[in-house]
């Protein structure tokens, strides 16, 4: 059988398998029959899935712990539909070579793909180990998703990560950590002199949020970014409000752990800051990697991605590559073209098959 013949094949098992999850509601921390349908689809290719709440995963039949081990992975839960869609969001509908349907592009696409190249890969001999994981509650980050997957895995030496990047190498990725900042006053009478302010006790901490410029910047990822989205004060219009409360979005880089951020913004700001988390870091891969410099050599573009997925939670190299656009990703009438589907999977087999990936353990 030839490469071409190979994609196609692969190409309608993937799509088969895509419309059935597109007509499977899985938002975030929902995600049971999707999974259900996961397992009975690995059992039917003739693997033995193993299923950790609604993270669904297939181990090399090969597996050897001498050899290096790459992780296949993509998510299965969606975000909700917003109210925008002029299709039914549930409705795999195919016109020409578009598939539409709420999860297609993001990252169903990836999922199915990934899946099709596990099964050729473990059955033609490779010099490492090949797992595939399907992880539940990436768009919430949640508990169960791929945290609760990971200690269950042996090592992994490198991932690739499904997400929509139009076939090209994500090499890195920014971190997310969300800061909560209160500033305190004393309420009192507005038409008198009385109280204190907290809107203007925080007026200059809003400043040095809005004008402060981390150092080190990013080839890739360029700053580390903080940006101000929320901001709450007062009750009424004759009270001097006592509290003034801010959220801020930080966007941090390869160069930036968030504790450390958080540290200088705490040292820097006069308000009470806290932070929701800090394990939502910054991931990026060598350059030089064997994984990157096939993907150079075949002609593809490495890029900085500015958008969150499990890898943030990856303590291991990796990177994301997947087909379709992340433009598509949370809006109305997504999709995915069918011949996305099919030059993935021939991409991903010419990126993968016979390289050498080098241990890191």
């Amino acid at each position: 059988m030839t490469n071409d013949s190979i994609c196609k094949e692969y190409t309608r098992d993937a799509i088969t398998l895509l419309k059935q999850l597109i007509a499977t509601p899985s938002v975030s921390r929902n995600e049971e029959k999707a999974a259900d349908i996961l397992v009975d689809t690995i059992t039917h290719y003739g693997f033995t899935p193993v299923r950790e709440g609604n993270n669904v995963w297939i181990m090399d039949p090969q597996y050897d712990e001498q050899r290096p081990t790459l992780l296949l992975n993509a998510h299965i839960d969606t975000v909700k539909a917003v109210a925008s869609w002029t299709k039914n969001p549930f409705e795999p509908v195919v016109e020409g070579d578009i598939l539409y349907g709420l999860g297609s592009n993001d990252c169903g696409g990836g999922l199915v793909s990934l899946l099709q190249v596990f099964r050729y890969l473990v059955s033609h001999p490779q010099q490492y180990n090949v797992i595939f994981l399907a992880s539940a509650e990436e768009e919430v980050s949640g508990e169960n998703g791929i945290r609760r997957a990971l200690p269950l895995l042996p090592p992994i030496d490198v991932a690739v990560v499904g997400e929509p990047t139009g076939m090209q190498p994500a090499i890195a990725e920014k971190g997310l950590m969300v800061l909560d900042v209160k500033a305190h006053g004393k309420s009192g009478h507005a038409a008198r002199n009385e109280g204190v302010n907290a809107i203007y006790e925080i007026l200059d901490d809003l400043v040095w949020l809005r004008n402060h410029r981390f150092s080190k910047v990013s080839d890739f990822l360029g700053e580390t970014k903080m940006s101000v989205t929320v901001i709450h004060a007062g009750t009424q219009h004759n009270v001097v409000p006592d509290l003034c409360e801010l959220v801020v979005d930080v966007r941090t880089n390869e160069f930036y752990k968030n504790e450390e951020v958080f540290e200088e913004v705490r040292q820097h700001l006069k308000s009470e800051v806290s932070a929701r988390s800090f394990r939502l870091h910054s991931s990026h891969i060598d350059p030089q990697h064997p994984l990157v410099q096939r993907c150079v050599a075949m002609g593809m573009v490495p890029f900085g991605s500015p958008t969150l997925s499990d890898q943030a939670l990856m303590s291991f190299p990796s990177l994301k590559l997947g087909p379709g656009e992340s433009s598509r990703s949370h809006a109305a009438d997504e999709f995915i073209k069918i011949s996305e589907i099919e030059k993935a999977i021939g991409v991903y087999l010419q990126l993968f098959d016979g390289i050498v990936i080098p241990s890191t353990i």
